[in-house]
C-alpha cells in the first residue's frame, strides 16, 4: 500500500510538538474531558509522554493542585486565584515591600514569602539566602514559560513547594544515585571526575535544588518538570547524567575541577533537547515510568 501523505504530514507534525502518536494525542484528549479529572491518570501520562505546549500550562494546574479536578469549577477557581494575587499585591504595597519597577521575579518572592508567614520586616531585609535563590531561579524560569503574572505566580508556589514539601528529604541523596547511574553507564568518565576531585563540586544546586533553572532554554526545561510536576525528582539525576555523557569528551580533557564546574554551570545551549531526549529514555530504562518515583 502507498503511503497515505496527509497520515505522514501529521504524524510528523504531532511528533514535533511532542506526540509519538496521534493515538497519544486522542489518549490525553479523552483524559481532559474527564469530570472530574483523574488525577492519578494525567499523572501516569505525563510520566510516559511529553506534554506538548498547547496542553502543558492547563495540566500543570491540575497536577499542581492550582486547578480542582472538577472541570466545572476551573472558571470560578481562577476568578479567586487572581482575586487572592491581587489581594496580596496590595498589601505588599500598603506595607511598601514593592518599589516601582521591582522585578517580577523579586515581587512573587515576597508574595511567596507573606504567604508563608515568612516575610522579613522593610528594616530587616537583607540579601537572599541560598533558598530565596532557589526560588527566584526558578521563578524566573516560570517567568519565560508563561507570561500571565497571575499563573506565573501560582505555578511557582506551588512548584516550590510541592517539590520542597515531597522531595525535600530526597535531593540531598540525588548526586549519590548520580554517581551510581553514571558507573552504570560510563565507569571511565566517573573515574576521571573522582581522580581529579570535579565529582563533589558539581553544580548540585544548579541541577538538583533548582530543578536545572537557568541551565536549559524553556522549551527544554519544561520537558523536565513535567516529569517532577508529575511526581518524579529522580529524572533530575538522570539529565545530570546525560549531560555529562554528552560532555565527556570536553571532561575527559579537563583535569581542573574549577574548569569542570565552570564549563558545566554555563554549557553551550544547542544541545539541550537531544540532551533532554536521551535523560528522560535512561530515566525510562532504569526506573520505567512509576506514577509517583523519586
Amino acid at each position: 500500500m502507498a503511503d497515505d501523505p496527509l497520515r505522514n504530514f501529521r504524524s510528523a507534525y504531532y511528533e514535533k510538538v511532542g506526540f509519538r502518536g496521534v493515538e497519544e494525542k486522542k489518549s490525553l484528549e479523552i483524559l481532559l474531558k474527564d469530570d472530574p479529572l483523574d488525577v492519578e491518570k494525567l499523572c501516569t501520562f505525563t510520566q510516559r509522554f511529553p506534554l506538548p505546549s498547547m496542553y502543558r500550562i492547563h495540566v500543570w494546574k491540575v497536577l499542581l493542585g492550582i486547578l480542582p479536578p472538577h472541570s466545572e469549577s476551573h472558571s470560578l477557581v481562577a476568578v479567586y486565584r487572581r482575586e487572592q494575587y491581587q489581594d496580596i499585591l496590595a498589601a505588599l504595597q500598603a506595607m511598601r515591600f514593592i518599589r516601582v519597577g521591582m522585578p517580577q521575579v523579586e515581587v512573587h518572592l515576597r508574595m511567596f514569602q507573606l504567604e508563608a508567614q515568612e516575610l522579613p520586616r522593610c528594616s530587616d531585609l537583607i540579601p537572599p539566602d541560598n533558598a530565596d535563590e532557589d526560588f527566584l531561579a526558578i521563578a524566573k524560569s516560570m517567568g519565560e514559560i508563561v507570561e500571565d503574572p497571575v499563573d506565573c505566580y501560582w505555578l511557582i508556589k506551588c512548584f516550590v513547594n510541592q517539590f520542597n514539601n515531597k522531595f525535600g528529604d530526597s535531593v540531598p541523596h540525588l548526586p549519590k544515585s548520580l554517581e551510581h547511574y553514571l558507573n552504570m553507564e560510563d565507569s571511565r568518565l566517573l573515574g576521571h571526575l573522582k581522580s581529579c576531585g570535579a565529582l563533589n563540586k558539581l553544580p548540585y544546586s544548579l541541577w538538583f535544588r533548582r530543578c536545572f533553572s537557568g541551565c536549559f532554554p524553556e522549551s527544554s526545561l519544561q520537558r523536565v518538570w513535567d516529569k517532577v510536576i508529575s511526581g518524579s525528582c529522580k529524572v533530575l539525576v538522570f539529565v545530570a547524567v546525560e549531560i555529562l555523557l554528552s560532555y565527556k569528551i570536553v571532561l575527559i580533557g579537563q583535569s581542573r575541577p574549577e574548569a569542570i564546574v565552570q564549563f558545566l554551570s554555563n554549557m553551550p545551549q544547542e544541545n539541550t533537547d537531544a540532551i533532554v531526549t536521551k535523560a528522560i529514555d535512561l530515566w525510562h530504562k532504569y526506573c520505567g515510568a512509576p506514577t509517583h518515583s523519586v
